[in-house]
Parts: C-alpha cells; sequence; structure tokens
C-alpha cells in the first residue's frame, strides 16, 4: 500500500515538474503594438477672399455641410457685375439680328412704291417714244434716252424689293449663329463667376472636429490654403505595422482583441479590413549574410466591430500575436 502511494507520489511529481518546465520555457506571447487613426480633412478654399465670419473653432463638432466660414471678395462681386451686363448686351444684340423695326420695313416699302411708280412713268414714255418715233416726230437719241431711263428705273425697283426682303428676314444666319454663340459664352461666364461667388461660403465635407484653425477675422487667403482641419470621430479604426511573418494567414476579414491603454483594460474587438505591403523603404532587412532573408511589412488596418465611445486618433492599441484561432 505505501509502495503505491510512493509510486503515484512519485508520478505527480513527474508531472508537476515537467509542466513546470514546460511553462518556464514557453516563450511569452508577443505585443504587437499600433494606433488609433480616422480621416482627417483639410479645408482651403477654391478662390482668394478675406475672412468675414467664422462659425467654427477648435473643438467644435459640425456637421456636414454647415457654414464654418464666409469670405468676401469685392474683385469677384466686380466680375459678376461685368458678367451680368455682357450677357445683357448679348441678349440684345441676338434680339437686334433675329428682328427688324417695324420703321425699317415701312421706309424700305415706300422706298419700293416710289421704284415702281418711277417704273411705270418711264415705262410709258417709253411707249410714247417707240410710237412718235415712227411717225418721225421723235428722234432716236431720244427714244435711246428713255430706254436707258426705264431700265435704270427697273434696275431701282429691283434693288428696293431686295432690300425690303432683307428688311422683313433680318440678319442671315451666320449672323444669328453668332449672337447666339455669343449669348451662350456669355451665360457660361456669368455661370462661373456665380460659382466662384458661391464657393466664397465655406461648408463642412463631413461631420467631425475641428482639431486645427489656421483663420482669422480680417486675413486674405488664397485659393488651396488650408483654413480649418477636420477629423471624423464617428469612424475610426486601428493601424498596425507588422512583418510579413507574423501574419500566419491573417486575412480581410478576420477579428481579433486590442487593448487600449487611455481606454482601461476592456477588449476592443476588431475585423481586418485592408492589408497592404509598406514601401521599400519599410523592409526589415536580414540579420546574416546567409541563410536568411528580408521581410516586408504590412500594414494592417481593422475596424471596431462595435463604436467605441471616446476613441481618438492617435491614441495606443495594443495586442497579444497571433491573434487567438491563428
Amino acid at each position: 500500500m505505501w509502495r503505491l502511494a510512493r509510486v503515484l507520489f512519485g508520478i505527480a511529481v513527474v508531472i508537476g515538474l515537467a509542466a513546470l518546465l514546460w511553462f518556464a520555457t514557453k516563450p511569452p506571447p508577443l505585443i504587437v503594438q499600433g494606433e488609433v487613426s480616422a480621416n482627417r480633412v483639410d479645408i482651403s478654399p477654391r478662390v482668394s477672399g478675406r475672412i468675414a465670419k467664422l462659425d467654427a473653432d477648435v473643438g467644435d463638432n459640425v456637421q456636414g455641410g454647415a457654414v464654418i466660414a464666409v469670405l468676401e471678395s469685392p474683385q469677384l462681386v466686380a466680375a459678376l457685375h461685368m458678367a451680368e451686363a455682357a450677357l445683357a448686351v448679348a441678349e440684345a444684340d441676338l434680339v437686334r439680328v433675329n428682328s427688324t423695326r417695324p420703321e425699317t420695313i415701312a421706309a424700305r416699302k415706300a422706298e419700293l412704291a416710289a421704284a415702281v411708280a418711277d417704273v411705270t412713268l418711264y415705262q410709258e414714255d417709253f411707249d410714247r417714244q417707240a410710237k412718235l418715233i415712227t411717225t418721225g416726230a421723235s428722234s432716236q437719241s431720244r427714244v435711246d434716252e428713255t430706254t436707258r431711263n426705264l431700265e435704270a428705273a427697273i434696275r431701282k425697283r429691283e434693288s428696293a424689293e431686295a432690300n425690303l426682303d432683307l428688311a422683313v428676314a433680318g440678319a442671315s444666319k451666320e449672323e444669328k449663329a453668332l449672337a447666339a454663340t455669343q449669348v451662350e459664352r456669355a451665360r457660361s461666364s456669368l455661370k462661373q463667376q456665380q460659382v466662384d461667388i458661391s464657393e466664397l461660403t465655406i461648408h463642412a465635407p463631413i461631420s467631425g472636429q475641428v482639431t486645427t484653425r489656421v483663420a482669422e477675422l480680417g486675413e486674405n487667403f488664397s485659393a488651396g490654403a488650408p483654413l480649418f482641419s477636420l477629423i471624423d470621430l464617428e469612424n475610426p479604426w486601428f493601424t498596425f505595422n507588422l512583418r510579413e511573418d507574423l501574419l500566419k494567414g491573417l486575412k480581410v476579414g478576420d477579428g481579433f482583441d486590442v487593448t487600449v491603454p487611455a481606454m482601461g483594460d476592456a477588449k476592443i474587438p476588431v475585423k481586418v479590413t485592408t492589408i497592404n505591403a509598406q514601401g521599400q523603404y519599410a523592409t526589415w532587412r536580414a540579420t546574416r549574410a546567409t541563410g536568411d532573408f528580408d521581410l516586408r511589412t504590412f500594414e494592417v488596418r481593422a475596424n471596431p466591430v462595435n463604436p467605441v465611445p471616446g476613441l481618438r486618433p492617435g491614441m495606443s492599441a495594443i495586442a497579444s500575436w497571433p491573434p487567438a484561432g491563428h
């Protein structure tokens, strides 16, 4: 009986020593560190102007589309008025070439009537001289004169008819097309000026928090100069930079837990959304000349499965690696 007890005790001691040896030689879990990131938007005006109004400051939460600043530009306002005047001139010219004043048409009709009367008069004179020359009561020179007068009157009548047709029809097709094109060009120029004026009102492109404000009242800013910076706190993500040998089959859609020291020890479940190779500058060089090889660095991006209030860009994130199940 005692012998059996000693055997069992010896077996237990061996098992205990084996377990102790296993725990002592087991490599500690690898801890990888990343950080919280979020979309950042730098807001710049498309046109130059002076800051006339500021509706946002550092720390403010703004909604997408909200007005955060207003610029003023007397030059753009003057250009807008010039474009409006140019359009009015082009439209008036288009009306002019597409119509003729009634007074002009009436004058052309009167000229035609006078020309017709002259033709009638000279036709009668020609007929009379033609009869007289047969009786010898008129000379050939007189007949020639009446013939020339009749032909001139007919030409004058034809010219008066053409002038009346031109007055009724208005300008040519080419002139009308040119005038219409001028109107379209003036309208496009006015539209561009209106768009430039609208760009003096700066809207927030996304909902987020203002992290930087460069703009000050009364300052002039050129197009493209940054006024504000916004970060999207509603859609943060975690970024880890890992050597390729640590990926171990990790793929998009896999999940693991991370801990954010700034938010306590709570585990935050995340899901991998992106695995991208970094540039050559991020390559881990081999430590030996032979028997080893270079390793690339990959960016692993993961989104929180559930919203995490208080999560801000720049916070550190820690995860045990490889994740459970990999």
